[in-house]
């Protein structure tokens, strides 16, 4: 059922002359806004499997105190490389993969504001995904700083090859912020322009809220980012002296420069899963979303709020007294629009007919561990207890339980909620099931431990610990194979139902939006003719006299 009156519904439509209607259609150049989003998603989720398997290497190596598995400066380039990969290879052209497939369908567009641009974008992710991996493999030596690079480590260069794993690692992130600003600029023109008639700002899907506060995050910060590793490229190549301490360059404004960006890089992360949240939890609730218009403000009250509270990752840098108050004040600030998110979606699901479909696992579990990472993050944002745990497993604890704890969940919750959309075939709910217990019990069992071992002092970016740490760091490590083993049955139910999955209907989950409208998978150009929008999204539970024929409404699909 929806609440969104149309002019009509989608026809099938035939694909544009010389694309290909098959699977190759998925390695060619495409610029059909649902074929770039499958082709982010799929890209993402190869490296996300690369990243996964250096982090159970290094898991490996800290189930014992001793440095017994790999070389350390192996180990010192896997960290490197774990870190780099999961953010700049999945975590975000896989959240850019679900905003190319939903946005335009969810504002009623008919593809991207600039699709040329929007491939080129994509296309540049194998480009830098295939740099950044040479870079661990190239004779002059791996990337070995961390993924935020801190000179005078990362000028390092040993062996002194001009060609280095870090030259090609600051070459590799610089190819990654050109592309993410393109996508940016695509996301915010399409979401400001090409709306729907009667797609009003307070009806869109908070989703399409979501994506635009991160994308503006995008357009004010990456290019602090892509400055500062150019210059640091620059440092590294032709000897100039931005960073560099011994010849009279200053390290410090390095980290302002990736600061700048990295810690609302967390924001233009977690924001669309926000938006996810808000999605689902309604649909499987069946209830609206609790303060619509509240929510969709909040997200751009963090995007502003973001661009003030970098320096709390400097408190420990010989950060002025006064400066640490500010700091601390104002990211203590930015929990509030956060909490107002969190009380929405509980109350939306308050009281609600919960039906517990994969989905819904997934979200509920990501807002969960969300909340956890919440509590903890206030914690940090308070400069003695920064100060005490500052570079121990505690920061590693709560960071991962933001990136992986809430965001790969949310992550996952969109792949199942759209899954028959995307590819006109159902999932297995039992596989799905499974997925999530492995997953939600695999996150606890690896991130939960670092935070006692944080507070008991054992440094992070370590091979060897003292052998009191054992304890603790066996667990965090048979949790990170659990989470490795936990994917196995997501890529055999995802390959599996949309090779041989039962066909899916246009709504299987009576969800309202204008994506529902459509058929699953959706035509070449989403809308034969646009919508017109009529009310606010969320309606669930109300009566919708903008339906007329009753027999046009989809029976929903009981999942196996």
């Amino acid at each position: 059922m929806t609440n969104f009156a149309t002019e009509s519904i989608a026809a099938s439509q035939p694909p544009s002359p010389g694309t290909p209607n098959d699977w190759k259609r998925f390695f060619s150049f495409s610029t059909d806004h649902k074929v770039i989003g499958i082709q982010y998603l799929v890209t993402s989720f190869f490296f996300f499997l690369v990243g996964g398997i250096f982090a159970m290497i290094i898991r490996g190596e800290l189930i014992t105190p001793e440095a017994d598995l790999v070389d350390r400066t192996v180990y010192n380039a896997m960290f490197t490389m774990h870190g780099t990969v999961m953010l700049f290879l999945w975590t975000f052209p896989c959240l850019l993969g679900l905003g190319n497939y939903l946005v335009p369908l969810m504002i009623g567009a008919r593809d991207m504001a600039f699709p040329r641009l929007n491939a080129i974008a994509f296309w540049m992710v194998p480009v830098f995904g295939t740099i950044l991996m040479a870079s661990f493999l190239v004779p002059g030596g791996p990337a070995q700083a961390g993924w935020w690079a801190y000179p005078p480590v990362s000028l390092q260069n040993p062996t002194g090859n001009l060609v280095n794993g870090q030259m090609l690692w600051l070459l590799a992130v610089a190819i990654s912020g050109v592309s993410s600003i393109m996508g940016a600029v695509n996301f915010v023109t399409t979401i400001a322009r090409m709306r729907a008639p009667g797609m009003t700002w307070f009806r869109m899907p908070v989703f399409v809220w979501t994506v635009l506060a991160a994308q503006i995050i995008q357009l004010f910060g990456l290019p602090a980012l892509t400055a500062g590793a150019v210059m640091l490229l620059l440092d590294l190549t032709v000897g100039t002296t931005f960073f560099d301490p011994a010849k009279g360059g200053d390290p410090v404004l390095f980290q302002h420069f990736f600061w700048f960006y990295s810690h609302p890089a967390v924001y233009v992360i977690i924001l669309p899963i926000f938006g996810i949240f808000s999605e689902v939890l309604p649909v499987y609730a069946r209830k609206p979303l609790f303060g619509y218009k509240v929510v969709a403000i909040s997200s751009l009250i963090i995007t502003g709020l973001s661009g003030i509270v970098w320096v709390h990752h400097m408190f420990a840098s010989g950060t002025p007294g006064w400066m640490r108050m500010v700091f601390m004040a104002t990211t203590m600030l930015i929990s509030v629009p956060t909490g107002i998110k969190v009380f929405a979606w509980v109350a939306t699901i308050w009281g609600g007919k919960l039906r517990l479909s994969t989905a819904m696992l997934f979200a509920l579990g990501g807002l969960v561990m969300f909340v956890f990472s919440g509590i903890t993050g206030i914690m940090l944002a308070a400069v003695p207890v920064d100060i005490h745990v500052n570079n121990t497993y505690f920061v590693v604890g709560h960071f991962h339980y933001v990136i992986y704890g809430a965001v790969v969940m949310g992550i996952y919750a969109a792949i199942y909620h759209w899954f028959p959309k995307m590819t006109g075939r159902m999932y297995s709910e039992g596989l799905g099931k499974l997925h999530f217990a492995l997953t939600f019990i695999g996150t606890n069992l690896n991130f939960f431990p670092m935070h006692p071992l944080g507070l008991q002092g054992m440094p992070r970016r370590v091979a060897s610990y003292d052998p009191e740490f054992t304890f603790w760091n066996v667990v965090a490590s048979l949790g990170a194979f659990l989470l490795g083993m936990s994917t196995l049955p997501f890529i055999l139910n995802m390959i599996g139902s949309w090779v041989q999955g039962e066909k899916a209907p246009k709504n299987p989950w009576r969800a309202i939006g204008l994506e529902w409208l459509l058929s699953s998978p959706p035509t070449v150009e989403n809308f034969e003719e646009l919508p017109i929008v009529v009310s606010e999204p969320y309606g669930y539970g109300k009566s919708d006299p903008l339906v007329s024929n009753p027999d046009e409404l989809e029976v929903a699909h009981e999942p196996n």
